[in-house]
């Protein structure tokens, strides 16, 4: 089989530009799509990404693609220019192609609420394919990834229908997170190009007088994916498929659930170097000293016999921490435990876990803000990771902290139902707690329950190997990808 010809695009790609977990998932997928295929070369991937200001103030040199400098494309009354820059993806030989046109992304944030968003994201569309047809690379399959490229497959069916070099490119729309769905007043799309093209979009949206990015992709794409097998069953329930439920189901033939992949390259406790002591599941005295370097490092006692609770998340509805109001507070109160806490959101969220640290501050550390290496500490050094979603498409710190022998205490919800297996004492079964009523009551229950076991050390050993001898990497996931992709590919 030969290597496939791949385009991935997307809004984020991480270290250059990165809000969640979707930039994570393009790195580790480009980089191993571009070191895993047939013969041992990689396939020929090529990752599109706006050139945002941030990137263009952060010092990372980007060279110019030759010939690629000055490329209009029109708009209805307007033609807007850019240039292609790349950069290499970290530990790779896979290029990110920069959409430089500072016009629409010289600006302070990746994502604004201005009056040209649907612009900014339909513009990297139309790049993508106006780069494509100036190599002459057609490429096997263009994987779109969420609302802000979901238009591609559209464009692909009619403005550039006309382009035999697109003739047997296919589409795949990976949903990150069903709750980003781009919508935006129907007038937008004679802004964008789509205005004779309405009669392909989602009819109930137009009656409303508008229209989504997200659901125009769902109708258009060969194929859909979503980032966990639960995940792609729940957003086919009215519960949590967000008004998108009832397409989606009638595409179930088209959609899957693949789990993301974890970048062990980045987060393994033997070699991780923002962390000061290693350790394996063999040998797990580094565990030990990283948790006695956290307690120290935020201000907390240390008693080795005390557990200590970690979160790392942003601090949102989704994310479920209004669970703790009712529940966590008890266990402050009664155990001899520490809770350390990373992470920012909304304000309510932030306000709370204060409350938390200046009402118990012997109990609790708080960090508010994101900082990459306190997060490695936190996996690293605490004995449990609370992660209790209210939904959760896949999760990723659920994966670190099976790796970093931190055992999760989640919801069994999307991603987090599928990658943390239950506990079983009488069996030394599993790698964590899992609960199931999204309710104080029930994480109360289950942190009472991870509490009881934790008692028991030699269990406890058993648990912690378990889960950090579970293979979450992309050696393990992306072969799922690259199947997808073929099952797409025309029969020779």
């Amino acid at each position: 089989m030969r290597p496939l010809r791949i385009c991935l695009a997307a809004s984020e790609v991480a270290p250059f530009a990165k809000t969640g977990g979707l930039a994570d998932v393009l790195t580790g997928l480009g980089r191993w799509l571009g070191a895993k295929a047939p013969a041992g070369a990689g396939h020929d991937v090529r990752i599109f990404l706006p050139c945002y200001q941030r990137i263009a103030e952060s010092g990372v040199k980007t060279t110019p693609v030759a010939k690629m400098s000055a490329i209009d494309v029109r708009f209805p009354g307007r033609t807007i220019r850019f240039g292609l820059r790349t950069v290499p993806l970290p530990q790779s030989d896979v290029l990110v192609h920069l959409v430089d046109c500072p016009e629409l992304y010289g600006r302070s944030q990746i994502y604004t609420s201005d009056g040209d968003e649907a612009l900014r994201f339909a513009f990297l569309c139309r790049a993508v394919l106006e780069s494509c047809q100036r190599w002459q690379w057609a490429p096997d399959v263009v994987h779109c990834n969420d609302w802000h490229t979901a238009l591609l497959p559209l464009y692909l069916r009619t403005v550039y229908a006309w382009d035999r070099l697109f003739a047997a490119t296919r589409t795949v729309l990976t949903i990150h997170n069903i709750g980003y769905q781009g919508v935006f007043p129907d007038a937008q799309l004679d802004v964008i190009g789509l205005g004779d093209q309405r009669a392909h979009l989602h009819h109930g949206d137009l009656r409303e007088g508008r229209f989504s990015c997200l659901k125009t992709g769902v109708l258009h794409a060969n194929k859909l994916t979503t980032v966990s097998r639960t995940y792609a069953k729940e957003i086919q329930t009215a519960e949590l498929g967000m008004g998108m439920d009832e397409l989606l189901r009638t595409r179930s033939q088209d959609l899957v659930g693949i789990v993301n992949g974890v970048d062990y390259g980045t987060w393994d406790p033997a070699t991780d170097p923002l962390i000061p002591h290693h350790f394996t599941a063999e040998d797990l005295a580094g565990k030990a000293k990283m948790k006695a370097a956290l307690l120290q490092r935020l201000s907390l006692p240390h008693d080795p016999r005390a557990p200590v609770f970690g979160v790392v998340s942003r601090l949102t509805a989704q994310k479920g921490f209004e669970l703790f109001a009712d529940s966590i507070p008890i266990f402050l109160q009664r155990e001899d435990m520490r809770l350390c806490v990373l992470g920012s959101g909304e304000t309510k969220h932030e306000q709370y876990f204060q409350w938390l640290r200046d009402t118990w501050p012997k109990k609790v550390g708080l960090y508010k803000g994101f900082h990459d290496e306190l997060a490695h500490w936190i996996e690293a050094g605490s004995d449990l990771f609370l992660m209790p979603s209210r939904f959760e498409p896949c999760g990723l710190n659920q994966m670190y902290s099976l790796r970093y022998g931190t055992p999760p205490i989640v919801r069994r919800t999307g991603g987090l139902a599928d990658t943390v297996e239950p506990w079983d004492p009488a069996t030394r079964q599993g790698t964590g707690f899992l609960f199931d009523e999204f309710s104080s009551h029930a994480l109360a229950g289950t942190v009472d329950w991870a509490l009881r076991n934790w008692r028991d050390q030699r269990g406890w050993r058993q648990l912690v190997q378990n889960g950090m001898r579970r293979d979450f990497s992309w050696d393990r996931q992306g072969p799922e990808y690259v199947a997808l992709y073929r099952s797409l590919l025309p029969a020779s």
